[in-house]
This record gives structure tokens, C-alpha cells and sequence, in this order.
């Protein structure tokens, strides 16, 4: 493992490295607390600024331009920039439910499956994090990442299940 590839990449790819891993850390803490107190609110305005963060930081970044200066994972940095404005609000109207799908919909698709893409051979992060081993590492993170897809999904029946039979 070496930082060099990040210590040497432009300010703009430092900081959204920096806002990507600090939205990675501090979001099971806000996403998946039973209580929803202060800490969960605080938390929550940190998450939000580093989501925003790397997604803005995400448009200096043109390694792979298609439209412009734009790449197709530009795609996933507006959809996350609109879903953080959209769960917001929710909260603020009072509608946790939505609020909390929402929340949880940005950190799997923005940092989940985003992160695959990082992980790919030739990518910054894997040379960070995997250094020579390349293929290994995206195939262990591919692994991880689909191990979190089925738990997500069996959470989610879980959830489904149970409120049917609330509402019985």
C-alpha cells in the first residue's frame, strides 16, 4: 500500500478523496443508528457535506471524458447531488420513511457502486490500496460489494416482511 499516486495527484483529486472517505466512514454511523437524536442530525449535516463534496470535486476530475469534460460516472455525480437535495427535504416535510430510503439509495449507489469503478486496474485507488496486485484487488472488492448487495436486498425483504405483518 503506498499514497504516492494520491500525495502526487492533483488538489482536486485529494479532495475528493478525502470528502469520498469521509462520507464512506461517517455514514453507517448516521445511516444505520436505531436513534435518531442530535448526534444523528450533526452526523447527518457531515455526511451530507462530504457526499456534496465529492460529488463537486467529481467535476475537476476529467480522466476519462466523453461530453466534454464529462464522463459517464458525471452521471451518478448529478444523481447524487439531486438525491441529497430530495432527502432533505423529505426530512424537513416530516416524510422519515422517504428521507431514510433516500439516504441509504445515495450511500449504495454513490459510494458502493462507485467504489467498484475505483477499484478498477489502472485506477488510482487500486494502486493505492492494492499497489502491483491489480486484478486481486478489484476482484475482492467486486466480492465485497456484491456480498453488501445480497445483504441489502435480504434486509430490505426483512423490512418488507415485517411491515405486512404489522399491518395485519
Amino acid at each position: 500500500m503506498s499514497l504516492d499516486p494520491i500525495l502526487n495527484a492533483s488538489l482536486v483529486i485529494q479532495l475528493h478523496v478525502i470528502a469520498a472517505l469521509c462520507a464512506v466512514i461517517v455514514g453507517p454511523l448516521v445511516l444505520f443508528r436505531r436513534s435518531r437524536d442530535a448526534w444523528h442530525k450533526r452526523l447527518g449535516y457531515v455526511w451530507v457535506i462530504a457526499m456534496a463534496g465529492t460529488a463537486l470535486s467529481s467535476f475537476g476530475i476529467s480522466e476519462a471524458p466523453v461530453l466534454g469534460p464529462l464522463s459517464p460516472i458525471h452521471a451518478l455525480s448529478f444523481f447524487t447531488l439531486w438525491s441529497l437535495w430530495y432527502g432533505i427535504n423529505a426530512a424537513r416535510q416530516g416524510r422519515i420513511a422517504a428521507h431514510q430510503k433516500e439516504m441509504r439509495s445515495i450511500y449504495f449507489w454513490a459510494l458502493g457502486i462507485a467504489g467498484i469503478f475505483t477499484f478498477l486496474p489502472g485506477r488510482r485507488m487500486n494502486a493505492v490500496v492494492f499497489g502491483d496486485a491489480s486484478m486481486f484487488g478489484f476482484l475482492l472488492m467486486g466480492g465485497l460489494i456484491s456480498a453488501g448487495l445480497v445483504y441489502y436486498y435480504y434486509a430490505n425483504q426483512k423490512i418488507k416482511g415485517e411491515s405486512k405483518l404489522v399491518s395485519r
